[in-house]
């Protein structure tokens, strides 16, 4: 095996130094758990960024895997599959939707449902998309100007126009902005990047009603939050509300890249032949392991995600709630943040050398995104390093 510091010294040189990496040389995953090359384990309580929700090398999705391997790797979408047919069904009879689009990546999910808004609003002349502060929605230069944080956007303007900015959870926000050129409402219902915050479902409803009097889209944006992360398969389902657009990613392929945008069936026309497209979506592989990551996700899998991460949040209260380190607790499902009152990547980085792979968000939030089918175990252990680690004497 090549020697750590051989890996680290050709990543920097031939690798855009895009990610600020953390000095670790990962080998392989099983379950929750992670190695680095010298054999020392990981809790990954960061999923991969939400992608192993379901855990790593998961056989079910790994014998879907192979068997499609073996058949075909990859197929135009100029033909049609049986993967890609029975994913598209299977996501639409499992929530609100009647269509779907696929591609590779949550940006490139959000860059279509960014089009899909447009080309609605196209005939009335609407293309505006009312977004929120602190949304994520991806770093391609659509989802970019759809993304009104600074960090993100610098050096990278000029940006798409029509894209203006509500408060979260600030449901007058929204209706002072809607004028005869908005064409959606699009957001997180849960906001990851942004720091955890999630949408009430007062707030939800009543963007609900805005939408119907306007005849506007709403749109959500479950890239991170979807797939179980909320304890229910879509985080709409927690919160009450459907909308008329949903992008999914991350999560959906158990590990392998795939995104989805799908749509209310009354949308289904909007976007015709040649209107968009995507050269690896629906790929049959990693359409075959999103529908076996779907399989895993059944209503008794998901109401046991729900009643495990309720009564996380309740002992990380317990133990940090009076913490004179900690500013809030907060999230849904298994999206929790602990937000500081001091830079967290010190943290970070402490939680990382005793074995609990995490990161922070928003310079100040310690960010969990646990395996979905974390055992007693496991959360003792994350326990355990959490309390070590935000001990008032640590830092």
């Amino acid at each position: 095996m090549a020697r750590t510091t051989d890996i680290k010294l050709l990543t920097d040189r031939y690798i855009f130094q895009t990610y600020r990496r953390y000095p670790l040389v990962l080998t392989r995953a099983k379950g929750s758990w992670v190695w680095d090359e010298k054999g020392k384990k990981y809790l990954d309580f960061f999923s991969g960024i939400a992608v192993s929700g379901i855990g790593h090398n998961m056989p079910q999705v790994n014998t879907a895997i192979r068997r499609q391997v073996g058949q075909m790797l990859h197929s135009s979408n100029y033909y049609y599959t049986e993967p890609a047919a029975r994913l598209a069904e299977m996501l639409c009879k499992r929530s609100f939707a009647g269509r779907v689009f696929f591609c590779s990546s949550g940006t490139e999910a959000n860059e279509a449902a960014i089009k899909l808004a447009r080309r609605y609003g196209d005939k009335k002349g609407r293309y505006e998309i009312i977004v929120f502060e602190n949304a994520f929605h991806g770093r391609t230069l659509g989802a970019l100007s759809a993304t009104p944080q600074p960090k993100f956007r610098d050096h990278f303007g000029p940006l798409l126009p029509g894209f203006p900015v509500a408060r979260f959870n600030d449901l007058n926000s929204v209706a002072r902005l809607i004028n005869e050129k908005t064409a959606a409402v699009m957001l997180e219902p849960v906001q990851g990047e942004g720091g955890l915050h999630a949408a009430t479902p007062a707030f939800l409803r009543g963007l609900r009603q805005l939408a119907d009097q306007h005849q506007l889209l709403l749109m959500f944006d479950e890239v991170q939050c979807g797939l179980g992360r909320t304890g229910r398969l879509f985080a709409y389902e927690s919160l009450g509300v459907a909308p008329d657009v949903m992008t999914l990613a991350k999560g959906l392929g158990g590990g392998l890249p795939i995104g989805a945008m799908m749509a209310r069936d009354e949308l289904g026309n909007v976007l015709g032949a040649g209107d968009h497209g995507s050269t690896f979506g629906a790929n049959p592989v990693a359409c075959s392991a999103a529908l076996a990551v779907l399989k895993i996700l059944t209503p008794a899998f998901l109401r046991n995600v729900n009643r495990d991460a309720e009564k996380l949040h309740r002992e990380l209260k317990e133990l940090f709630g009076q913490s004179p380190l900690v500013k809030d607790i907060r999230g849904l499902g298994y999206m929790i943040g602990i937000e500081l009152k001091q830079p967290a990547l010190d943290f970070v980085h402490a939680c990382r050398q005793q074995g609990l792979l995490i990161n922070c968000t928003q310079n100040t939030v310690l960010r969990f995104l646990p395996p979905l089918a974390l055992n007693a175990a496991e959360k003792r252990f994350a326990l355990k390093v959490l309390r070590q680690v935000l001990s008032t004497q640590h830092f």
